[in-house]
């Protein structure tokens, strides 16, 4: 009987949630029919639900996701790593999706396929939910090698200016998990630090399969008592390409 790999459980799932999706690219050139050693790379293989497509330079001279406005992010903040993903002769489109996930083992397998084929000739993964290009040493240390898994290491908290000064605080990655993605508006300086707390418990709350329910009331140090949280959007919005939870202050308070 073989050896059971580490379960990735989800403690506060609660079903009816939405199917997790993932969508990574791995650039390189990869070997063709080679066997996985399942528990070095705590690996069972591709779940049910999720494909991998090979795509050559012949079959797509711009390999996906080499050109856009997405390029773009990724080359600004790692231009090495994008210099070996325009110069891969090859790439694997790892997509699909999953039904309400009660663990999160489906993760678990991509995470450590990914990490072999760093192994086996790729040089660079792009997880185009979290806008983040991977080189093989930032893949082991982030994703593969924590256990207990680092589950937030697979969210990104973005901020952008408003036009008040304040700032629009967003996540992208949520979907992973099937939960929604989160979002406050004119957030202050002096509030950012328990704002960010706040998301943060968010994010391992729903990762570990908690659900929120509408217009359900947050309490936080350092915030305003009566914000509350609201479903909204749809996974073609390209701010999030999920839906999310909005956040919002209370009506009486005072910015």
């Amino acid at each position: 009987m073989s050896e059971p790999l580490p379960s990735w459980e989800r403690p506060r799932f609660e079903p009816g949630g939405a199917d997790a999706f993932l969508l990574y690219v791995v650039y390189g050139k990869f070997p063709v029919g080679t066997a996985v050693p399942r528990l070095e790379y705590r690996t069972e293989g591709l779940s049910s639900g999720l494909e991998v497509r090979r795509l050559t330079r012949e079959q797509a001279p711009e390999l996906p996701f080499t050109d856009g406005e997405l390029a773009k992010v990724v080359r600004e903040e790692s231009p090495e790593i994008f210099d070996q993903v325009l110069a891969a002769p090859e790439c694997l489109v790892i997509m699909g999706a999953v039904t309400d996930p009660p663990n999160l083992n489906y993760l678990r397998d991509t995470v450590g396929m990914i990490a072999w084929w760093f192994d086996h000739g790729a040089a660079a993964a792009l997880d185009v939910q979290r806008l983040k290009l991977y080189e093989p040493a930032a893949w082991w240390l982030d994703l593969f090698a924590p256990l207990p898994p680092r589950l937030a290491n697979h969210v990104v908290v973005l901020a952008s200016e408003e036009t008040s000064g304040a700032r629009w605080l967003r996540t992208r990655g949520m979907r992973k998990f099937g939960r929604p993605d989160l979002s406050i508006r004119r957030v202050g300086l002096e509030q950012q630090g328990a704002v960010v707390e706040m998301i943060n418990r968010f994010i391992a709350w729903q990762a570990e399969g908690g659900r929120v329910k509408e217009d359900q009331e947050i309490r936080v140090d350092g915030l305003p008592g009566g914000m509350t949280c609201h479903h909204c959007g749809s996974v073609d919005d390209p701010e999030f390409n999920n839906t999310r939870l909005e956040i919002r202050w209370p009506s009486t308070y005072s910015f």
